[in-house]
């Protein structure tokens, strides 16, 4: 388990339980409706466009897991790891910026090629 050590730490591992475990509603209360979300696919400005991002990918989660949360009050990193079906240990990280207990800003790193292989369509 993750030892919480500041606000911005505390959100972000409420924000990626909430999404891996399949409450999107629950995880975008987390986030501002000025989200920017940089991806390997794009670009995703604003709360809806961010859910239209998020939403495709956990609605093919089989399972998943949270590897780590590190961060402090206005920082945080998360470390993941998924099953869907076209990746069986499908990993990301996600780096957050909190501002006012929102997150603004979301770095998405993961690798596409398991999503392009299985012929998915890396837009979302």
């Amino acid at each position: 388990m993750t030892a919480i050590t500041g606000s911005a730490q505390k959100i972000a591992d409420e924000f990626v339980r909430a999404w891996l475990g399949g409450n999107i509603d629950e995880a975008l209360s987390f986030v501002s409706e000025g989200i920017v979300c940089e991806a390997p696919n794009g670009r995703f400005e604003g709360l809806e466009r961010y859910r239209q991002f998020l939403e495709p990918f956990t609605s093919t989660l089989i399972s998943s897991s949270v590897i780590g949360v590190l961060g402090d009050d206005t920082h945080a990193a998360t470390v993941y790891t998924t099953e869907t079906p076209f990746a069986k240990d499908f990993r990301g990280i996600d780096y957050l910026t909190i501002e006012n207990g929102k997150i603004t800003h979301i770095l998405s790193i993961f690798d596409l090629s398991p999503l392009i292989q299985a012929g998915g369509n890396p837009e979302h």
